[in-house]
């Protein structure tokens, strides 16, 4: 198989798959090809579509490659798909998930400490987006639950790996960046893509926080 074959194959893959793909799944899908012939050939998939100003883009998340549409085409995709922004982190959300993702493994208590709010809710709902999950308990009195990022995590955000999140600057500035995005959807009436309350800003009362504790239980079970 020479490059071109290689490269058309892989692409094939990549677009059947619809989820991430590794280099050593490639591989072992190739056996005739080396490590470093597939990785040039994704390399070239990328500066090509990069090149010719594609709708889609060839994505390095999660530890594997993956096809993704360009941020730029968002807008269409959103119009073509008529899905609402009901997936968007709000606030309290984004900033739970900045602290877990910088200091885990954290505890909910070591959280809240720095919030300085009952995060209860906003975990919890985290968790069912599959953003966030349990690692492990803490060798401290009481054994609290140990919260880290997953996998989707990385695939949410389209990082690489942990060691590509952003600065604190740089997601002050995303942070800022989405704000105004959203005002500006709002002055122009888009109803399409009307923010709605995020479940998570509401559960900070006794109540949420009992089903934090059985959902917490539940997941540790299936652990």
């Amino acid at each position: 198989m020479d490059d071109q074959q290689l490269k058309s194959a892989i692409e094939a893959l990549l677009f059947i798959g619809g989820g991430t793909l590794s280099v050593e799944r490639l591989k072992g899908i190739f056996e005739d090809a080396s490590k470093e012939q597939i990785e040039a050939q994704l390399q070239t998939l990328k500066e090509e579509y990069t090149a010719r100003g594609a709708g889609v883009m060839l994505a390095e998340v999660a530890n594997g490659w993956q096809l993704a549409t360009c941020p730029e085409q968002a807008s269409w995709v959103r119009k073509f798909k008529t899905v609402k922004v009901t997936t968007r982190l709000s606030r309290p959300a984004l900033e739970t998930l900045a602290i877990i993702a910088y200091k885990q493994p954290v505890t909910r208590p070591e959280i809240e400490a720095i919030r300085g709010v009952n995060i209860g809710g906003i975990v919890r709902n985290l968790m069912e987006r599959r953003l966030v999950k349990i690692v492990g308990k803490k060798d401290i009195a009481g054994r609290p639950m140990l919260y880290g990022t997953s996998v989707e995590f990385l695939q949410y955000f389209g990082l690489k790996d942990l060691s590509s999140l952003p600065t604190l600057k740089e997601f002050q500035e995303l942070e800022a960046g989405e704000d105004a995005l959203l005002e500006q959807r709002e002055d122009n009436g888009d109803e399409s893509v009307a923010g709605e309350p995020d479940p998570a800003d509401a559960g900070q009362n006794e109540g949420e926080e009992a089903a934090d504790e059985t959902a917490t239980s539940e997941a540790t079970r299936q652990e």
